[in-house]
């Protein structure tokens, strides 16, 4: 293997890790390192959002594995977040076409900006469990708002796993750190994994980029789900603001660049 070759694999783990371990803390957010990463290393946009899809599923299976492990997830509002969500993301990747990709963009961004100002202007937001009472008409509207955040899923390239952490923290009234394990798992695996088969469909993968990336994911995901269980809610609530600043001014900033 060529030295170049060499450098170019170490650096696509330390990316990967570095990428996922602030992603499993913050519930979302690995895009904002990686995927302009791989475009710096010489990828076309295309191809970088495809390979940075499929590479993000182990970022699911990472950090599931370490949430299993505690028991974090109810399995009934797993699947009503799998049951209204999944649609939407079908419906988005339908749509995407038809959304001029700088306005999405843009938009996207100034979203992402202001959960994170929203979640810093409420110190207590998610620091704790508040389950509120859950009728019939809530529900239905929580499941609304699950599948239009599906939507921009299947319509965008990064960021919606936060709007799903912040709704669950916001609506069903979860800690950060419960909301990061049903977002991790799955918006990473399973809405992600949804949107990797259909752009690896297309045939436009870094095949031989994976296998790093990959092992950066999964591990970079267990040792971040690591730290969000053993730090708390506050750890994973300042980190989910963080990474929705800097992605919100990112993918704004994109369109001038």
């Amino acid at each position: 293997m060529a030295f170049e070759s060499v450098v170019t694999q170490v650096s696509l783990a330390m990316i990967s890790f570095s990428a996922n371990v602030l992603s499993a803390c913050a519930g979302g957010g690995a895009g904002l390192v990686q995927l302009p990463a791989l475009i710096l290393l010489g990828l076309p946009f295309s191809m970088a959002l495809a390979t940075h899809k499929l590479a993000s599923v182990a970022l699911g299976l990472g950090a599931g594995l370490r949430h299993v492990q505690e028991k974090s997830l109810k399995t009934g509002l797993a699947f009503f977040i799998l049951g209204f969500g999944l649609p939407g993301v079908f419906l988005g990747a339908r749509l995407a076409i038809f959304i001029p990709s700088e306005v999405g963009t843009t938009t996207l961004g100034l979203l992402t900006f202001c959960i994170g100002l929203y979640s810093i202007k409420r110190p207590q937001l998610g620091t704790s469990d508040k389950l509120p009472k859950m009728g019939l008409i809530r529900w239905l509207i929580g499941g609304l708002i699950l599948f239009l955040i599906g939507v921009l899923n299947g319509s965008f390239s990064s960021g919606t796993g936060l709007f799903v952490t912040l709704w669950l923290v916001r609506y069903f009234g979860l800690s950060y750190a419960q909301s990061v394990a049903y977002t991790l798992i799955l918006v990473g695996l399973f809405w992600n994994g949804t949107g990797a088969l259909v752009l690896g469909l297309r045939g436009e993968i870094k095949w031989g980029w994976l296998p790093m990336l990959i092992a950066g994911s999964f591990i970079g995901g267990y040792t971040g789900a690591q730290l969000s269980l053993s730090k708390g809610s506050r750890l994973v609530k300042r980190s989910f603001e963080i990474i929705s600043l800097l992605m919100g001014a990112s993918l704004m900033l994109r369109r001038f660049f």
